[in-house]
């Protein structure tokens, strides 16, 4: 791996991400606190283009030196437009429905030249793979969208991708030759660390939709690409990305059951009560813990041995799901109360 392509792209990260916010604050791109908010001091936002723009300068680059072939390559490229859409939402809000066009259609594109969820059953059966086809794009939708449910405190979404392309990337340097997916996610951890200078608590400028959007559905498009060059099998994925996933989708199925509108804002994520109680940057550090102690060595354990993963993965998602019941998380009752 090059290791000046990995400086580049911090110190692209970091700088740009100064320059954004010095944008931010001159044009008034404030997020400011409601009784929703997960924050009390008005911070810029957006600061995610930068992550978004030095991804694309490494992809370009490593093109360029033929490092990954063209379909991966026409695959991240479409991804582009989540990033857009998002950058305009944290401009100028727009509709949900909208937004979704743009998830759906940019799932679609990432399966059709990533590839969807490999299932040796499905080989020759039409009914199986198209199943598959379905349930590959409903994974990278909500990929994207819980990670931007999940970007509501400090530093929370910037650690917990960095800790995800981490672990992935020491899985596939240790366990295998194929490090395709290798070369596209260190740049990335590194350009995530320039930013987290930016956003560890207390931040000084925020993601945005532009970054948390992106960075959700560029992790599913990852994780097909390692699940379908057979460098790591998708489940893997699953067991490291618990925090998030766990998280947002227990949540939204309280909230759903309890008839409430699945994308109004709120503030009953279980990292959210915590933060309430314990602050964001104790909260950011735990999930740092919980990634690098728990679900690493699950995810370890997993993949060295396949016999057992399905039970690293009933054991990753258990005690997560146990904290979220114990908070009572999706019922906005902290919140209520005061």
């Amino acid at each position: 791996m090059d290791i000046s392509l990995l400086f580049f792209s911090f110190v692209l990260s970091i700088t740009l991400t100064g320059m954004v916010r010095w944008f931010a604050v001159k044009n008034n791109i404030i997020d400011t606190p409601n009784e929703r908010s997960s924050h009390s001091i008005p911070t810029p936002r957006g600061g995610g283009l930068a992550i978004v723009i030095s991804f694309y300068s490494i992809l370009i680059i490593l093109f360029i030196q033929q490092s990954i072939p063209l379909p991966i390559f026409i695959g991240l490229l479409g991804l582009l437009c989540v990033a857009v859409i998002g950058f305009i939402d944290d401009h100028n809000h727009i509709s949900a429905r909208y937004r979704l066009v743009v998830h759906f259609a940019s799932a679609v594109w990432i399966c059709f030249w990533l590839g969807i969820i490999p299932w040796q059953w499905a080989n020759n059966s039409l009914i199986l793979t198209l199943i598959l086809w379905g349930i590959s794009v409903l994974y990278s939708v909500w990929l994207l969208n819980l990670y931007n449910f999940m970007d509501g405190i400090d530093g929370i979404a910037t650690v917990e991708a960095i800790c995800v392309l981490l672990s992935a990337s020491l899985l596939l340097f240790v366990s295998t030759s194929n490090l395709l997916a290798l070369s596209l996610m260190m740049p990335l951890v590194m350009a995530l660390l320039g930013f987290l200078f930016w956003n560890w608590p207390p931040a000084n400028i925020f993601m945005g939709d532009v970054g948390s959007a992106f960075l959700g559905i560029l992790i599913a498009s990852f994780s097909l690409i390692t699940a379908n060059n057979g460098s790591l099998d998708f489940f893997i994925w699953i067991i490291l990305l618990a925090v998030f996933i766990g998280d947002a989708t227990y949540t939204l199925m309280i909230r759903f059951f309890q008839s409430k509108k699945v994308y109004e804002a709120h503030c009953s994520h279980t990292y959210q009560i915590l933060s309430q109680r314990f602050g964001h940057k104790k909260v950011t550090l735990g999930v740092l813990a919980i990634n690098s102690f728990w679900l690493l060595p699950l995810a370890w354990l997993g993949h060295q041995c396949p016999e057992f993963l399905i039970v690293c993965v009933m054991l990753a998602y258990l005690p997560l799901i146990a904290l979220a019941i114990k908070m009572r998380a999706g019922t906005e009752t902290l919140l209520d109360a005061h």
